[in-house]
């Protein structure tokens, strides 16, 4: 099969390669379409990872490697593996997430013609429900799950309303479009941030009010909206500016952050910041820059929310962010330098494999 794989730190080209070995608890998937998320732009694999699984160079773990850190995808099962728990079999059309650049599965990853997914990362497509569409919201259901729900502790929507605000910081990025609905849906008053463009598209979403992040008056701004009752947030973007503005707008008395990136420095002790990586859900270790354990309650906490967000997307609830279509794995190699530069706003990447 056609795959992009990493061939040195920062770089990646196409190659013919074998089609991955099936697994237990993992499906065959032949890749229809993937979409594109802003880590996949970052192509490092430090040398004590290739020391730590057996490689005695770098230069022998990337000639395993694939690309993806992470990718979202559609497509249809071709094989189920032994011990595979739910109801899937061949032909099912089916969007998920898997994790790539993996020193715990150098095979794993889906810029490819066909990859392994584990079925935890995995869901049937509704009917109604568009490729291109269903490629791009395995990846933010699974952080708007742990992030709001299991982190947040926001009531889940269909239950009782929260009645209570919550800020989603990056509202117009991928995940924070898809937070938005969730948080609305639960019946928060959403306010969030975005550049001026968007502020017409996150409203849409359900977003109360929006604030432009590049605003000096931003947190303060949102400090006086919420009228200091502001305790949760869930942060989309992270980074140095994000981490400041995110804090500043908690309560003063205090409050929690929930970040998608870890690493980001939130400049308040009174303000607990707990970071949440949506591989967890796929109940496997993995290993990229350090080693990052798999629990049981992440991955059965995973298969539950994500048979209420596919419900929901179903039933029309929850709209996906709007995909830009492109083709063929030449063309993702193009857009991973399109994020790279910051071409990319407002829209989610994706790309039909299955030309």
């Amino acid at each position: 099969m056609k795959a992009i794989k990493v061939v040195e730190a920062g770089k990646a080209e196409i190659q013919d390669v074998s089609v991955p070995e099936l697994k237990d608890e993992y499906l065959l998937v032949k890749i229809k379409n993937v979409a594109l998320n802003p880590t996949d732009c970052h192509i490092q694999v430090p040398r004590s990872d290739a020391i730590s699984v057996g490689f005695p160079s770098l230069e022998q773990l990337f000639s395993r490697l694939h690309l993806p850190k992470s990718t979202r995808l559609v497509g249809t099962v071709e094989e189920v593996g032994p011990n595979v728990g739910g109801d899937f079999k061949k032909g099912d059309r089916v969007a998920g997430v898997t994790q790539g650049c993996n020193a715990f599965n150098l095979e794993e990853g889906a810029f490819a013609e066909y990859a392994i997914i584990k079925e935890g990362g995995l869901f049937k497509v509704p009917e109604n429900v568009k490729d291109e569409e269903a490629a791009t919201v395995g990846l933010a259901f699974a952080t708007v799950g742990l992030g709001l729900y299991q982190t947040l502790s926001l009531p889940w929507p269909g239950t009782v309303p929260a009645n209570c605000p919550v800020l989603i910081y990056g509202g117009s990025s991928a995940t924070g479009s898809i937070a938005i609905q969730f948080a609305k849906l639960s019946g928060a008053t959403v306010v969030t941030t975005c550049s001026p463009r968007n502020f017409d598209f996150v409203k849409s979403l359900g977003a109360s009010e929006a604030f432009d992040y590049n605003d000096p008056e931003c947190a303060d701004k949102i400090h006086k909206y919420t009228n200091d009752s502001l305790f949760s947030a869930l942060d989309c973007i992270g980074g140095e500016q994000g981490g400041k503005i995110t804090s500043k707008s908690i309560s003063s008395k205090g409050g929690q952050i929930c970040s998608i990136v870890p690493g980001t420095e939130y400049p308040r002790p009174d303000v607990r910041a707990t970071a949440v990586l949506a591989y967890k859900i796929r109940g496997e270790p993995w290993k990229l820059m350090q080693d990052m354990p798999a629990t049981l309650e992440d991955y059965q906490f995973g298969q539950i929310f994500f048979r209420l967000a596919v419900k929901l997307l179903g039933e029309g609830k929850v709209k996906v962010h709007p995909p830009k279509v492109g083709q063929g794995l030449d063309g993702v190699l193009q857009g991973l330098d399109d994020m790279r530069q910051g071409k990319v706003s407002g829209e989610k990447l994706v790309y039909l494999v299955d030309l």
